[in-house]
């Protein structure tokens, strides 16, 4: 009687740790059925741009080579990709709660892969809030070149990678579902804070310096560059680069610890 041999079959492990557009797509559809991710992302902000910036004397005066009216929607703009890409990292807080992510551990999804595919979810939502600010702002006064316009809008979007990592890390930092009725009054604060409503240099020495160390501030000034041409534009990317840093890495921390009893 002879022994038979069952071939054992390699296990291929997925590429990229598992990050893949097929895993994008599905958690986008998975994101946009939540209705106040699309009510923080597309209503909000340009609701708030036509309640404060589209007002007469703001399309008259001048700053840099715009309106006062373009340069509320570019702080509008900015801040409706702050509100997106955090509310979309932050709803990794529901998958906590359901225990999702604990079953992807035992999956091959690498943690880095896991924050990677919920930076790029945020980032999508991100341009969707941006797009919608700036085509309200195209038919309500905003004045500038065609390209500061694109410029502005692409670094509001970009710069705002930031807030999708502080979301992220946020999301497993804070357990309930409700997580964003926290972070939205906490994002009006740092927008105030860091010089996103309120030019820094009406508000004081002390607050203009204490601002400099805000997440949100180095977001603000880069967005708004090509606009007015002022601001100190190195201190700006070393804020935008070392607070994006620090969040997904604290996210990329906290998956870890979150499901490491698996």
């Amino acid at each position: 009687m002879t022994a038979t041999t069952i071939p054992v079959t390699e296990r291929r492990l997925p590429a990229f740790g598992g990050f893949s557009l097929g895993m994008i797509a599905l958690e986008l559809r998975r994101l946009l059925r939540n209705k106040r991710t699309v009510v923080f992302s597309v209503i909000m902000p340009p609701a708030f741009f036509l309640l404060f910036g589209s007002s007469g004397d703001y399309q008259t005066e001048r700053v840099g080579d715009g309106n006062v009216t373009a340069y509320v929607l570019i702080s509008m703009a900015v801040y409706g990709a702050m509100l997106a890409t955090t509310s979309g990292g932050a709803m990794v807080s529901i998958e906590r709660a359901a225990g999702w992510s604990r079953q992807l551990r035992l999956t091959p999804l690498k943690p880095a892969a896991y924050v990677a595919i919920k930076l790029t979810l945020a980032m999508i939502i991100g341009a969707v809030s941006v797009l919608a600010v700036n085509v309200v702002g195209i038919f309500f006064g905003a004045d500038m070149p065609v390209g500061t316009w694109i410029a502005c809008a692409v670094l509001a979007w970009v710069c705002a990678l930031v807030f999708a990592a502080f979301g992220l890390f946020m999301g497993y930092l804070l357990p309930s579902e409700n997580v964003m009725q926290i972070l939205g009054p906490g994002l009006a604060i740092l927008s105030f804070a860091g010089g996103l409503f309120v030019p820094l240099d009406t508000l004081g020495h002390t607050f203009a310096t204490v601002a400099k160390f805000t997440p949100v501030y180095g977001v603000g000034e880069l967005a708004r560059y090509p606009l007015t041409h002022d601001g100190d534009v190195w201190v700006a990317i070393l804020n935008v680069v070392v607070w994006t840093a620090l969040f997904a890495l604290g996210a990329m921390w906290r998956f870890r610890r979150d499901t490491a009893r698996v």
